[in-house]
């Protein structure tokens, strides 16, 4: 059994949640502009840590630093998907349970954390939260091949 980490496995993985997070980015555009989600975790969070730094930029330039925010968290979790156990991450339900965890994460701890208000009786943006965390899962643990180490 290996208990070092797998660097490459880790370089793999947050290169997959760079590209989940980006493939998350696409279909929140979607969500959002079919008014089934308001105001996305990251613009939240943004809003909550760099008000400052939102405020000096120009408007149009907010959904770059956005985005760029999103696929940050994105590298991070993935480098931390690819440090859980090799017999774990192979596993076909690891991938989209991981991006569950992460949204629950968000709302459990983040979001309360930042004093950031949620609408849980939003039936719409829960599921279309609940649906690109899903996509971020299945992209970041490579389903329906993931490599084997």
């Amino acid at each position: 059994m290996r208990l070092a980490p797998n660097w490459s496995t880790m370089a793999r993985t947050g290169t997959r949640g760079v590209v989940a997070a980006m493939a998350m980015s696409g279909l929140r555009q979607a969500t959002t502009s079919l008014d089934m989600l308001e105001n996305s975790p990251p613009k939240s969070v943004m809003e909550k840590l760099a008000p400052q730094l939102l405020d000096r930029l120009h408007p149009s330039r907010h959904p770059a630093l956005l985005a760029a925010a999103h696929w940050s968290y994105g590298l991070g979790a993935g480098i931390v998907f690819g440090a859980l156990p090799a017999h774990l991450r192979h596993r076909l339900w690891v991938g989209p349970a991981y991006g569950l965890v992460l949204l629950a994460a968000f709302h459990l701890g983040v979001a309360p954390a930042l004093r950031i208000e949620r609408r849980f009786t939003d039936v719409h943006e829960q599921l279309s939260l609940i649906a690109d965390h899903l996509l971020y899962g299945i992209v970041v643990a490579g389903v329906p091949m993931p490599h084997r180490d």
